[in-house]
Parts: C-alpha cells; sequence; structure tokens
C-alpha cells in the first residue's frame, strides 16, 4: 500500500512528513499537476483547505467529490485558510441560505 499524499504548505507538511506522508508543496501554477500525479500515485489524499481554495470551482468539485483517491480537506497549521471558509464556499456554490 502506498503512503498518502499531502497537499499544503511547508509548515503544515512537516508534520505530515514525521508521520511517513509523502508531501507536496506545489507553487500555484503547479497545484493540477500535482494533484493528477497524487490521484495516480496513493489511496489517500490529504489537502489543506488553503490549497483548495486555489482550485477553480469546477476543479475544487470533480477532485473532492471521485471515489478513488479519497480526498481530506483539512486545515492548515497557521490558520490562513479554515474550514468555516470552505464550508460557507461550499454552501454558497450549493445555494444553501442560512
Amino acid at each position: 500500500m502506498t503512503a498518502p499524499v499531502f497537499i499544503g504548505d511547508e509548515i503544515s507538511a512537516a508534520g505530515f512528513r514525521l508521520a511517513g506522508v509523502r508531501i507536496r508543496t506545489p507553487q500555484p501554477e503547479e497545484l493540477l499537476k500535482v494533484i493528477e500525479w497524487a490521484c495516480n500515485n496513493t489511496s489517500l489524499i490529504l489537502i489543506t483547505s488553503e490549497f483548495a481554495a486555489m482550485l477553480p470551482t469546477n476543479e475544487y468539485e470533480r477532485f473532492v467529490s471521485q471515489e478513488s483517491p479519497a480526498v481530506l480537506v483539512v486545515s492548515d497549521v497557521r490558520a490562513k485558510s479554515t474550514e468555516e471558509d470552505l464550508n460557507k464556499r461550499l454552501r454558497t456554490q450549493l445555494g444553501i441560505v442560512e
């Protein structure tokens, strides 16, 4: 079984690296290429909400809704982008009004 892949900032990646996770800290213009690589090389992808928010809406939806590999959006350690922001983005996209 291959190790999970973490996609995010270098500071957040440090802890995942210690846990044996393969890490990628791409520049924004490399993000889609890294995601494509990860999809072909693991069964679990962890991506920070900051990096997930960099994706165009259609790419984000396709990425997180795929069956395999599983994708988990996680908070970054600097709290630069929080899950609340991502939740708000998803509710807006789905037309859910609170």
